[in-house]
């Protein structure tokens, strides 16, 4: 699965579910086209996670990938991306996160347990 957009009632469902599974982390893939880890709204994503019982090196691990401005990065990034198996992908790249996304997999892969 993956978001084309960051909203509070597309990331609270899937995730509240797993929370309850306190030996599993959960992987969160994350592209972004500019920004850096470090702005505001990043943080609050973060912190959402948080509320919701998630804690990063704990029982959550978030991959963070910025294109740095350069929207032609967007592809290798989706792909590395979803290489590496999330949960859940957040495109916070707008049209061509989502589109780069698209491409590099139609459904996501399940990680074996």
């Amino acid at each position: 699965m993956f978001l084309g957009t960051l909203t509070g009632s597309l990331l609270t469902a899937p995730l509240a579910a797993k929370a309850q599974r306190a030996d599993k982390v959960v992987r969160v893939g994350f592209v972004d086209a500019v920004s850096s880890r470090n702005v505001p709204w990043i943080a609050a994503f973060e912190r959402r996670l948080m509320e919701l019982g998630y804690v990063e090196g704990k029982n959550l691990a978030i991959e963070f990938r910025t294109a740095e401005g350069r929207t032609d990065r967007l592809q290798a990034l989706a792909t590395e991306l979803v290489g590496l198996k999330p949960d859940v992908i957040v495109a916070s790249a707008g049209p061509d996160g989502t589109l780069a996304l698209k491409h590099a997999t139609s459904i996501m892969p399940r990680r074996s347990a």
